[in-house]
C-alpha cells in the first residue's frame, strides 16, 4: 500500500498523550476513565483494520490462484480487490488524521495545564475537536462494508452465469442424445466460495469497526458533558 500513516505507534506510547494521563491521575479528573477508554476504542479500531489488511492479503492470493486456472470470476475479483484496497487505505488515512488531532489536543492540554494550572482541564474535550473525524471514520466503514457485500454479490453473479452457461451447453448435447434436460442450477462452485470467504470477513472487520467508531464518539460526548469542577466556579464566581 503506498500510503502509509502520520502516526503509525499506538497512541498509548505517545509522550504526550502519556503526559496528560499522568496529570489527569494526579489531579483525580472526572475525565480520566473517559478519555482512557476513548484512547482504547481507537486502539481497538486499528486493530480491526489491521484484520481487514489481512484479510485483503488473502484476497490477493485467491485472485493469485483464480487467475492461474482462468476462472471465470477472475476479472469480477480483480476488480473487487482493488475496490477494498482502496477502502481500507481510505480508513487508513482517516484513522492517521484521527490519531494525529488526539496527540495534538493532549499536547495542548498538557500545555494549558501547565500556564493555567489544573482549571485548564475541568474541560478537557475542548482540546479535542475529533468528533468529526470520528463520524467520517464510521461513515468510511459503513461505506466499505457495503463495498464487500457488493463484490461478493458480484463474484457469485458470475460464478452463477459461468453454471447457468454449462448447463445450457450440456443440455444442448442431452437434446441431441434424446435424454431430458438438466433443470436444477448448480449453486457457485468451490473456488468462488473460497473466492467470498474473506470477503465476507473484511465485511465484518468494516462493521465492527464502525461500530467502535460510533462507541468512541458517544465516549467523546460524555467527555464534552463534564461539568466543571467545583473548585473552578468558584474561581470565576471570584473573579
Amino acid at each position: 500500500m503506498p500510503r502509509t500513516s502520520r502516526t503509525a505507534a499506538p497512541l498509548a506510547g505517545n509522550r504526550d498523550v502519556a503526559e496528560l494521563l499522568s496529570i489527569l491521575r494526579e489531579q483525580s479528573s472526572p475525565s480520566l476513565a473517559d478519555f482512557q477508554k476513548l484512547l482504547e476504542q481507537v486502539g481497538t479500531m486499528e486493530r480491526q483494520l489491521e484484520a481487514a489488511v489481512r484479510e485483503l492479503t488473502a484476497m490477493r492470493r485467491d485472485l493469485a490462484e483464480m487467475e492461474r486456472r482462468r476462472h471465470p470470476a477472475a476479472n469480477a475479483m480483480r476488480k473487487a480487490v482493488i475496490i477494498v484496497q482502496a477502502q481500507v487505505l481510505e480508513l487508513r488515512e482517516k484513522l492517521s488524521a484521527l490519531k494525529q488531532a488526539i496527540a495534538d489536543g493532549c499536547k495542548n492540554a498538557v500545555t494549558a495545564f501547565r500556564e493555567k494550572g489544573a482549571a485548564a482541564l475541568d474541560t478537557v474535550t475542548r482540546f479535542f475537536r475529533v468528533r468529526p473525524m470520528l463520524e467520517a471514520v464510521q461513515v468510511q466503514a459503513d461505506h466499505a462494508a457495503q463495498a464487500a457485500g457488493r463484490a461478493i454479490e458480484r463474484i457469485e453473479a458470475v460464478s452463477q452465469k459461468y453454471h447457468e452457461a454449462g448447463r445450457h451447453l450440456k443440455n444442448a448435447g442431452r437434446a441431441l442424445t434424446g435424454k431430458e434436460a438438466i433443470q436444477k442450477v448448480k449453486p457457485p462452485g468451490k473456488a468462488a466460495k473460497t473466492a467470498t470467504v474473506p470477503f465476507r470477513a473484511v465485511r465484518t472487520c468494516f462493521r465492527s469497526l464502525e461500530k467502535s467508531a460510533a462507541s468512541a464518539a458517544n465516549r467523546l460526548e460524555r467527555l464534552e458533558q463534564q461539568k466543571p469542577s467545583i473548585q473552578n466556579t468558584i474561581q470565576q464566581y471570584n473573579r
